[in-house]
């Protein structure tokens, strides 16, 4: 039942994603907001697949035990593909805002990714056995909690001040996917039905997804309207 529901739950959410994101790359006439935001779902999706997939194999198969180097791997490239991911928004963020100049911003967000990307890239990691040792995971995610940690307090400041009601909640999708997921970094080895916080973890990114989508529709459908 686990294998069926999981495996359901993780095609929904793979083709979902990555099919607003192609719709909003496709869509988005012209506006570098909204087609970094479509790459951004791509990316997501693309990335959660080399994870999810063999996952999925493994939990219809033989058992998770037995693709442990797949397993691996594909949580490398996903941790990867999501700090890239936080680096897309920030982007956003810039472009919908219209924000110039802030060098130092930039530079710490791209130092902190960065790092984080060369942690998940450390042999210390051991991504190909079953017992990683937790202390690299707590690690490479330490740069990663920073970078979601400045993302959220961007999103929030700039959507009260612009009163931005398409973007209101951004920074509530980021706050929820860490809340999500920091415990199943530090527990779900031990207690393996922490893993389960996974699900809601995801579900926040595809609402921060959505929300880029349907502001896309909305903005645009008001473009038309202007022109007409």
């Amino acid at each position: 039942m686990q294998a069926m529901m999981e495996t359901l739950f993780d095609i929904v959410y793979l083709s979902l994603v990555i099919t607003v994101g192609v719709l909003m790359i496709r869509g988005s006439r012209g506006s570098r907001q909204f087609r970094l935001f479509g790459w951004m779902a791509v990316i997501l999706g693309t990335g959660d697949a080399f994870h999810l997939v063999p996952r999925a194999v493994a939990l219809c198969t033989t058992g998770l035990e037995n693709y442990t180097a797949a397993l691996g791997i594909g949580k490398c490239v996903t941790s990867i593909t999501m700090t890239i991911f936080y680096v897309l928004l920030y982007r956003v963020w810039r472009q919908r805002y219209q924000v110039s100049g802030r060098g130092g911003l930039t530079a710490a967000v791209y130092g902190l990714a960065g790092l984080r990307i060369v942690l998940c890239l450390m042999p210390q990691n051991q991504w190909l056995r079953a017992d990683a040792p937790l202390s690299w995971g707590i690690y490479r995610n330490i740069p990663f909690a920073l970078l979601g940690l400045v993302v959220i307090v961007l999103f929030y400041q700039a959507a009260k001040k612009h009163h931005d009601r398409a973007f209101r909640w951004m920074w509530l999708t980021i706050v929820l996917s860490f809340a999500f997921y920091i415990p199943v970094v530090l527990w779900a080895d031990a207690v393996p039905m922490v893993g389960m916080l996974m699900i809601p973890k995801t579900c926040a990114y595809v609402w921060a997804v959505l929300m880029g989508y349907f502001a896309m529709k909305q903005e645009c459908q008001k473009g038309k309207k202007k022109t007409a």
